[in-house]
């Protein structure tokens, strides 16, 4: 193990340790990943240092160790470990102003949850409400777990059930879980915002080799396809287009003055559909015809409302 990763396991260790109920050894070593004689030689350098490493006994009778937080010393070293929680709230508005498809945004938000007690900083930057499941759910990606997705709602079936997963990783902002479905026996994906609870399994992944994740458009659809599309703006749909959804610039080529070409791969129709929906008049499909058909049957369906 390199020098920064034990650094980064000792700052870890001691972020855990700094709270009034403490962690016993076994506890400390399942959520570093390490054996309990290594935690025992990190509490050991931590009381070399000048940390007052304190124990109570639980009702099982195990050890909870905790930093003792009643000295100075203690306190501003503790104080450096933490976010305060307006200096939290201050960091995640920071975050927040960055674009949500921007991937340095969604970096952040991963490093600092992985570093930083999820309480304290997870929770200003994702919704209150999703912060125990993201952090179950990266618990269980750390330590290769298979978790149980309690009453999951899913909007294809319009099914309210469990679901058995192994999860692999994040969408942008922690939205939804790369994951391989183990009843499916295929990759998917799951919107956190859909789950009401997640179960740690004590069985460890067994398809590992299986997973793959998918792929995120312009649009912010994901999917395991990808879709060629071609498109001719008019100056008002391109900069409409490049103001909502930032990345499809990159994919733009300006023809003349009120001319415009985009053309990119999605990963449904759904997403490049609404948009064109909104600007019917100012887009020409120029691919694929599915497209078409898309925008086709959408018009079809709300004229037969009317």
């Amino acid at each position: 193990m390199s020098n920064q990763a034990k650094i980064e396991r000792a700052i870890k260790i001691l972020m855990t340790l700094n709270n009034k109920y403490g962690k016993n050894v076994g506890e400390l070593a399942k959520y570093v990943n390490t054996s309990p004689r290594t935690i025992y030689r990190y509490l050991d350098t931590f009381k070399n240092i000048g940390f007052v490493v304190d124990y109570k006994l639980g009702a099982d009778g195990k050890r909870y160790y905790y930093i003792e937080k009643n000295n100075d010393e203690n306190k501003s070293i503790s104080e450096l470990l933490y976010f305060s929680e307006e200096e939290s709230y201050i960091l995640s508005k920071a975050i927040q102003s960055i674009e949500n498809e921007n991937v340095i945004k969604q970096n952040l938000a991963k490093k600092l949850y992985s570093l930083y007690n999820f309480n304290r900083v997870a929770v200003p930057i994702i919704k209150k409400e999703n912060s125990e499941i993201i952090h179950n759910i990266t618990t269980a990606i750390s330590n290769k777990n298979q978790v149980v997705l309690k009453n999951y709602k899913s909007s294809h079936s319009g099914e309210i059930r469990n679901r058995l997963i192994e999860p692999f990783g994040f969408t942008s902002n922690f939205i939804s879980i790369w994951c391989y479905d183990i009843e499916a026996q295929q990759n998917k994906i799951f919107k956190t915002a859909r789950i009401q609870k997640v179960i740690i399994s004590d069985k460890y992944w067994k398809n590992e080799d299986k997973h793959k994740k998918g792929f995120i458009d312009a649009f912010r659809i994901t999917s395991f396809q990808k879709i060629p599309v071609k498109l001719q703006l008019t100056l008002r749909a391109y900069n409409l287009l490049i103001e909502e959804y930032p990345l499809t610039e990159n994919d733009i080529i300006k023809k003349d003055d009120n001319t415009y070409i985009y053309e990119s791969e999605v990963a449904n129709l759904k997403g490049i559909g609404r948009f064109t929906l909104g600007l019917i008049d100012e887009i020409e499909i120029i691919k694929p015809q599915a497209l078409k058909n898309y925008i086709i049957d959408k018009i079809k369906k709300q004229l037969e409302m009317t």
